[in-house]
């Protein structure tokens, strides 16, 4: 019964009730942390912004579209997620908490993201993955510590020239958008360690081999022809990985038609003569 409750004065935007749904937390806790994901809030519980000490604060899975002014007290928070919710703009306080480390904007209906976040010179992490984005804010490109960056399941066709400035970006994943060719930027990024651009629309994939810090690139799901070529020890995920440095077009070119000989129906056998008798009848007819 507790929880029908709990569902029900999910929808009522009042404070008292809103409050009733986070429970009972009327002080911070002891790890400096506040779990509020999947509890079905349309409006953040404004007490919350009294913890001033608050590292780690996580609003996933929920119904939010704002939040308060307040919010900006809390200049200790280093982890913030919001992802899974109903944003369709950044809230701009959120580019008031310096010191954060790692912002999760994923799952959100976000078409853009506001200049002043290039005020959070600390973050680390960034994920925007499955919002609406149809090209890279610039902005992303102005986060000089930014080391991972997930970009995935948005409708990117490009990357901005201007990515290859953010020389601590090590991993980048764009799975599930609209690129055509592969980024050109990518390649003047030897720094790179993981790049992931599976299920693109990537027909031709250029040579990798001089990204010296390169680890992983993972290209399956693409309409390519060829393998990305790379270093000694990188490891590739998708069509021909196991193919050293790249896939021989003779053999592939066997193997198909070993394929086509295989699945060639046989002729049939020829009919034995039939047997004829001593009067050039046939046998048994007689």
């Amino acid at each position: 019964m507790g929880n029908i409750i709990r569902s029900f004065l999910a929808f009522i935007p009042a404070d008292r009730c809103q409050n009733y749904v986070v429970g009972d937390l009327q002080e911070m806790p002891l790890d400096k942390t506040v779990d509020l994901s999947g509890n079905q809030l349309r409006r953040f519980p404004g007490h919350v912004c009294s913890f001033r000490e608050l590292v780690k604060l996580y609003l996933s899975d929920n119904h939010l579209n704002s939040l308060p002014p307040e919010l900006g007290q809390l200049q200790n928070l280093q982890i913030l997620a919001l992802d899974f919710n109903n944003f369709k703009t950044l809230p701009k306080v959120v580019c008031t908490l310096k010191q954060l480390c790692i912002l999760y904007l994923g799952n959100n209906k976000l078409c853009d993201l506001p200049t002043e976040l290039s005020l959070l010179q600390n973050l680390r992490t960034l994920w925007i993955e499955a919002n609406c984005f149809t090209q890279l804010p610039d902005v992303v490109c102005q986060l000089s510590l930014l080391k991972t960056l997930h970009a995935g399941s948005n409708a990117l066709r490009l990357l901005p020239g201007r990515l290859q400035h953010l020389q601590e970006l090590r991993t980048i994943w764009l799975s599930g958008n609209l690129l055509t060719d592969f980024p050109p930027v990518l390649l003047h990024m030897p720094y790179l360690e993981v790049i992931d651009v599976d299920r693109n629309r990537i027909h031709y994939f250029p040579s990798l081999a001089h990204l010296s810090s390169l680890k992983l690139v993972i290209y399956d799901h693409n309409p390519c022809r060829n393998a990305p070529k790379v270093a000694k020890g990188v490891r590739r995920v998708g069509r021909w990985a196991e193919e050293t440095p790249e896939p021989d077009p003779r053999k592939a070119r066997r193997y198909a038609l070993t394929k086509e000989e295989i699945h060639e129906p046989q002729a049939p056998a020829p009919r034995p003569p039939i047997p004829l008798n001593n009067s050039g009848g046939v046998s048994g007819l007689d």
